[in-house]
């Protein structure tokens, strides 16, 4: 009876997790895979069956379904008479399955060779965990209350499966729940994900979207950044979701081996179909399989570290992740629907990481933190570096970091760089490679301009080869078109020239102060040195002999004579002494900052140089007599403070930049550079003395870019300049523009002619202009730009106008526009559209803004205006004075005359309007009307109140009425910031002190809104936030209320409410056509489809940052941002941000960071129908990174 009782306790367990599992299975649509034997388990399934009931039927049917699937199944064929005892190769097998599942039919307990099998399965059961090892019971013809009494839903749910379900449909049932049970362990992942929340979201959005399409999404980066982390993350969190997952690691490295693309397709098939072997031949082959097994499933598979498309080929037709340092493959491949490029972790997320793997908690232990400071900068927030750093600088003395941290900035961690050189040695040739490496030692941060000029003069294919390294994440281009690189991979490259030789003289590039100090004072210069780099400022710690401060360091030419295949030579402050004859005939670059010579020695080789650049020194003539230089092509004399004239440019006939920025003694340009027929760039800003530009200057075809920004005693400029077609920017800041009319055309066309004046003359081709600070006024301007027909950028800050000259508004297609700290600028009305950014910044007297078009910027900086009050489809602020009455009474706002002043701030600028106590305003957008008071006494009365930052309370039944809006109260105080200057550092991070979340279930519609002005409490004191929100209809009968309080307002108030709001429009805004957008809308016009909408976000920047919005063909898109829709990566971290201060504001008193605590939280309704929603109000707390990340 004992026996027979623990049969019928294990089997109402098992039936128990049957029913729950088997509707998961069914609603999910997705299952997961298994371990395959060698994981330590034999079999999957163990079938335990009454041979007579069902071995020919269900049981057969059932076994074929599960080796379909995949599964690796145990039947007993054996039809023989049994002993009495069970077989020792069934106890076994029962032993190294993963499951079990019983088929109990009508005559399953009566055989005792069943039972004895029932009792080993639930012993086996019994000693392991519900994990581990899974039972499952099929009721088959048979009522379950036969087996152990079972009524009610059990019964009931078998019944019905017999009934509406085939045979067919149940079984796949079935094998779905045990797909689903037989869950694979998670891929072991790193500890401390610091950051990768961000990293991952987009990701998940696309793994989840429900469709079968097939597509690749590659995550992209260079080594070491957390490609392979993030893939195992995404992994672990979506492989349930799919009807077979795999996870392949290190492509690269098995498609190396012997029929390694083979080796890849076995083990995907094996993952697919739970470790059962496949055998492949091919490659064509194993897609073909690989088709055929996957054609009606949904399957993710993850490819780490892929560097070849035919490793992507071989595996076709599925949903695949792939990790890859080779964008080639982002372009090459056809399939490729997203790409997500992994990101450096940030300073204080680098500082975290670093500290778990270094001390074991999320900062540096005391008297740790400036060492820690140090290898956080080197590492440049790759995080392979930051672990392997800190494990092996962890439970070591301050004497051995120093010393450990000395070693690291001479010679880089072997085990990274040993990481990072994959890359490296993967590049197609020894071309790239050599590029590379010239690239590591000397051209990080230059233009790719100015380096394929140097390179391909040196038999290189610069472009092609800088963009192989691009694809391979060795290095980028900034949006300067600036060659940038990694510290790692910098130190990986200048490695690899270490390990030429022991002798630096013997190496082939010197980068490296000491290296190159060394061989040139010993004279151990070898020919196979093709550059060398030496810069007196860069280690000043190097012993160098004593001499007078005004003297230079003196080297002899000779040091140099060795060296025949010196190309690249870059000099700091020295000087050469000796005569020229030896010194190598073939450089093509030489960079000499502080020159210490008046001009260049006659008997210096200049013949094959491409780039020369002298700046900072005592030139004053760049050479004597006539110079043939015919491959000199960049000529750099910039802040030459002595340089009085230009060279002859008659024999430098393939001249392409002339820059001559700071030359404040320069007088004159010869004329000769009218002769240079290549010449595209030119700059002479800050020439200070210069007062005329050649006439012949107009005869450049090619130039596109001028800059005379800071010639301000120019006067004359020529008119002719008008007819240099290939002119497309040009820079005159700080010029008087004036009098850059010749003599003979003042005389001709007097200043007052608006038509005749200095846009003439500029030619039609000028896409950027730039006139910042040129004391240009509102008389100053044309009627018209309609000659500049091709300008899209254009800058006039520092100016001292007070209005939109009219001239612009004719101007409909400019990218950026630029009002910058225009100080008498008062209101900018119809502004034309601009589409990618408005600069209105600092603009002290600005009061009011408004657009031609509903179609805004993509961004907008507005921080620093302290008098805006106006922004067209974003804000207005009115003093409560003004405010209308019913508004007032509708918020319990009935005595304003004892109303307090408070000091207000903005999210765009904290200081914008918080240096001063201010007479309290009321901030209307869309929808939405708020206001901040002093103190902590809530205006109205209210029946729902609670501390804290949420309320709950259920809505009553109230037929005949419906909801008009919300009026929502928040009391908050600053938490505790020893910080002298914290209103500035909280809100330039974090924007907005309050966040409030509105949530219509039944529609899904969340609306997310944080006022674009708030109040700052003072010193010990609290601040209430007030503010009514009108829904419209948007709010319907049979929502619920939660985390909110409510005041039923009737419906008489209805009638009154619409008055107020006609009354509002009409008293302050009669002419207004914003004032109907901000309160005299409702936020139902927002329910375009379900989804998550952000409120009154103007595409407006931060004080240093600017927020960029995806702008779609809707006035909706210029109002709020749905979640659905792009936002850049900073806009999503702060989403985030909210969603955590949300979860722990509760807390937040007991938290050192900075920010702002709920005090009390009310929220009142105004009804008119019986309503329900959601709302729930919480303030964004600003913190530290690590005390709410999860390690």
């Amino acid at each position: 009876m004992a026996l027979g009782e623990r049969h019928q306790r294990h089997q109402q367990e098992e039936v128990i997790c049957y029913l729950h599992h088997l509707p998961m299975a069914q609603e999910a649509s997705s299952s997961n895979t298994c371990p395959p034997a060698s994981s330590g388990y034999s079999y999957h399934v163990f079938l335990s069956f009454r041979g007579k009931d069902t071995r020919k039927t269900f049981t057969d049917h059932l076994y074929t379904a599960f080796v379909n699937a995949g599964f690796q199944t145990f039947r007993d064929d054996d039809e023989l008479e049994r002993g009495k005892g069970i077989k020792p190769e069934l106890e076994k097998a029962i032993q190294q399955s993963q499951s079990c599942v019983i088929v109990f039919s009508k005559d399953y307990a009566f055989s005792e060779w069943c039972l004895d099998e029932l009792v080993m399965i639930l012993e086996r059961k019994k000693r392991s965990s519900s994990q581990e090892h899974v039972v499952l019971p099929i009721f088959y013809d048979v009522d379950p209350s036969q087996v152990r009494r079972q009524t009610g839903s059990l019964a009931e749910a078998f019944a019905t499966h017999q009934k509406n379900q085939s045979l067919n449909r149940f079984i796949k049932k079935v094998v779905k729940v045990i797909e689903e049970r037989l869950s694979r362990t998670p891929i072991s992942v790193a500890r401390h994900l610091i950051g990768i929340h961000s990293q991952v979201k987009k990701i998940n959005l696309w793994l989840r979207d429900g469709s079968t399409d097939v597509g690749i999404l590659m995550i992209y980066g260079m080594r070491g950044i957390g490609k392979t982390t993030i893939a195992k993350y995404v992994y672990n969190s979506d492989f349930k979701r799919f009807e077979g997952s795999s996870f392949l690691e290190n492509i690269r490295e098995v498609s190396e081996q012997s029929n390694g693309l083979v080796k890849i397709q076995r083990q995907l098939l094996s993952d697919i179909l739970h470790g059962r072997k496949v055998n492949i031949h091919s490659v064509s082959e194993g897609i073909i399989k690989i088709q055929d097994t996957i054609s009606s499933k949904r399957v993710l598979l993850v490819l780490d570290d892929v560097d070849h498309l035919d490793q992507l080929d071989a595996i076709l037709r599925i949903k695949i992740i792939v990790t890859t340092c080779c964008a080639g493959l982002l372009q090459a491949h056809h399939k490729v629907i997203k790409v997500h490029n992994v990101a450096t972790l940030g300073y204080t997320e680098s500082l975290e990481l670093f500290s778990w793997h270094a001390f074991g908690q999320d900062h540096p232990i005391v008297g740790y933190m400036a060492h820690s400071h140090r290898v956080v900068s080197q590492s440049g927030g790759l995080p392979l570096a930051l672990k392997v750093l800190g494990s092996s600088l962890s439970g070591k003395s301050i004497a051995v970091w120093e010393s450990a941290l000395n070693k690291l900035e001479a010679i880089p961690n072997d085990e990274i760089l040993k990481k990072i050189r994959i890359s490296f040695d993967s590049l197609q040739d020894d071309h790239d490679r050599s590029l590379f490496l010239h690239i590591a030692c000397f051209f990080i941060g230059m233009d790719t301009y100015v380096i394929s000029r140097i390179l391909d003069d040196c038999g290189f294919y610069t472009t092609v080869a800088i963009q192989n390294l691009i694809d391979r994440c060795l290095v980028t281009t900034d949006e300067n078109n600036k060659v940038e690189m990694h510290n790692m991979i910098r130190d990986m490259g200048r490695g690899i020239v270490r390990l030429e030789s022991e002798d630096p003289g013997k190496r082939s590039r010197l980068w490296n102060h000491k290296d190159s100090f060394k061989v040139l004072t010993e004279n151990t210069g070898t020919k196979t040195i093709e550059g060398l780099a030496l810069n007196m400022y860069t280690h000043p710690e190097v012993d160098i002999p004593s001499r007078s401060s005004n003297e230079l360091f003196g080297l002899e030419t000779n040091a140099f004579a060795r060296m025949h295949k010196l190309r690249l030579l870059q000099l700091g402050p020295v000087q050469l002494n000796g005569c020229y004859k030896e010194f190598p005939k073939g450089l093509r670059w030489l960079c000499w900052l502080e020159f210490p010579l008046d001009s260049l020695p006659c008997n210096f080789p200049l013949e094959r140089l491409v780039v020369l650049e002298i700046c900072y020194g005592s030139l004053r003539q760049v050479w004597k007599g006539t110079k043939y230089l015919p491959s000199l092509k960049i000529l750099n004399l910039s802040h030459s403070n002595a340089l009085i004239e230009t060279p002859d440019f008659s024999h430098i006939p393939n001249l392409e930049r002339l820059l001559l920025k700071d030359c404040e003694s320069l007088v004159d340009v010869h004329e000769s550079i009218g002769n240079l027929e290549r010449l595209i760039y030119w700059n002479m800003e800050d020439c200070k003395n210069i007062r005329k530009l050649p006439k012949n200057m107009c005869m450049l075809k090619a130039l596109e870019t001028l800059i005379i920004s800071g010639c301000s005693n120019l006067n004359e400029l020529p008119m002719e300049m008008r007819k240099m077609d290939s002119l497309k920017m040009f820079q005159a800041d700080r010029v008087p523009i004036h009098r850059l009319l010749t003599t003979n055309e003042v005389n001709l066309w007097p200043r007052k002619t608006p038509e005749i004046c200095w846009v003439s003359y500029l030619p039609r081709t000028i896409v950027d202009l730039s006139l910042s600070d040129c004391n240009l006024s509102d008389g100053d301007f044309p009627r018209d730009f309609g000659q500049l027909s091709s300008l899209r950028r254009l800058d006039l800050s520092w100016n001292p106008i007070s209005g939109l000259p009219e001239c612009i508004r004719g101007v409909s297609r400019l990218d950026q526009l630029s009002f910058y700290s225009c100080w008498r600028l008062k209101s900018l009305v119809r502004l034309p559209r601009v589409v990618k950014r408005l600069i209105l910044s600092c603009c002290s007297s600005l009061e009011k803004v408004s657009f031609q078009s509903i179609y805004l910027p993509e961004s907008i900086r507005i921080s620093g205006n302290r008098s805006l009050v106006e922004v067209e489809y974003g804000y207005k602020l009115e003093l409560l004075e003004k405010v209308d009455a019913e508004m007032i009474n509708l918020l319990g706002l009935s005595n304003l005359e004892s109303t307090k002043t408070i000091m207000m701030a903005t999210i765009y600028d904290a200081n914008a309007h918080g240096t001063e106590e201010k007479c309290v305003p009321g901030l209307y957008q869309y929808g939405i009307f708020s206001t901040f008071l002093p103190g902590n006494e809530v205006p109205g009365q209210f029946s729902h109140k609670t501390a804290g930052s949420s309320i709950s309370f259920t809505l009553p039944l109230l037929p005949n009425l419906m909801i008009r809006g919300l009026n929502i109260f928040a009391v908050y105080s600053e938490s505790n910031n020893d910080s002298p200057n914290k209103i500035n550092v909280n809100y330039r991070i974090f924007p907005y002190p309050i966040i409030t979340e509105v949530s219509n279930k039944s529609k899904g519609v969340k609306w997310i809104y944080g006022p674009t002005f708030f109040g700052v409490p003072g010193d010990g004191q609290d601040a209430i936030w007030l503010s009514h929100w009108k829904f419209g209809n948007q709010l319907e009968s049979g929502n619920e209320v939660k985390e909110c309080g409510v005041q039923l307002v009737y419906e008489q108030e209805q009638e009154q409410e619409e008055n107020m709001m006609n009354s509002q429009h009409n008293n302050n805004n009669k002419t207004d056509t914003f004032y109907p957008h901000v309160i005299g809308g409702d936020l139902s016009s927002f329910e375009v489809r379900p989804g998550t909408y952000f409120l009154c976000r103007l595409p407006i920047g931060l004080t240093s940052t600017i927020i960029d919005m995806d702008v779609r063909a809707s006035v909706l898109s210029n109002y709020l941002i749905r979640g659905s829709l792009q936002i850049t990566d900073k806009e999503e971290e702060q989403q985030s941000d909210y969603t955590l201060a949300a979860q722990g504001s509760s807390n937040s008193n007991n938290r050192g960071g900075r920010g702002w605590k709920v005090l009390n939280l009310i929220i009142a309704a105004v009804f008119f129908l019986s309503v329900p929603l959601v709302a729930r109000s919480s303030l964004l707390r600003p913190k530290k990174r690590h005390s709410t990340r999860s390690p």
